[in-house]
């Protein structure tokens, strides 16, 4: 953990190093989050969202170097990398060729992972405090809509979930999916 963690952060981190799911104010609404090097903890995020592991998770940091361990940056142009840089910190995330060690549990079905580098304050702060990315999934109960408060959270999941409170971003949509080797939009945000 770096010494300029804030206190605020400090049981939210310790969460996550005990392979817990936590909860976290992004762009548009909360995310779960938890460590994507924990089976423990992505198998128990996924079993929380009745979310099959053959869809695959998306990631999200503070900056692409947390994000180099999981993608092939070799597989990426100059130009589809400046494409990515150009849009990022912000709410775009982009499917990339994923390194062929990156976890099953990650990847789902496919040979690419899902990241996005996130403007958001608290979560720039969680995931350098943290020192990598986190699993990053609306928080919400499966059919229930995502939360959009620390309130919200402990509703569906319990007052006793760990929670880092703050406020979400001012987007409405969720965050735009796009093919890093094609520019092709999979999901409008």
């Amino acid at each position: 953990m770096n010494s300029d963690t804030i206190p605020l952060f400090t049981p939210i981190i310790d969460a996550l190093h005990l392979q817990q799911v936590i909860a976290y104010p992004t762009e548009a609404v909360f995310g779960l989050g938890c460590d994507p090097d924990s089976e423990q903890a992505v198998n128990a995020l996924l079993a929380l969202k009745q979310r099959p592991w053959e869809k695959g998770l998306i990631l999200i940091a503070a900056d692409y170097a947390q994000l180099a361990p999981y993608i092939d940056d070799s597989a990426l142009s100059e130009r589809q990398r400046a494409a990515i840089f150009a849009s990022w910190p912000g709410p775009v995330t982009w499917v990339i060729p994923a390194r062929p060690e990156t976890s099953r549990l990650l990847t789902g079905r496919f040979n690419s992972l899902a990241v996005r580098v996130s403007d958001h304050p608290l979560v720039q702060q969680l995931c350098r405090g943290f020192g990598k990315p986190l699993v990053s999934t609306s928080a919400n109960l499966s059919g229930q809509e995502p939360c959009r408060s620390a309130e919200e959270v402990q509703k569906q999941f319990g007052v006793a979930f760990p929670v880092l409170a703050g406020s979400v971003g001012g987007r409405l949509n969720p965050s735009e999916i796009r093919d890093a080797l094609t520019g092709e939009q999979i999901r409008q945000g």
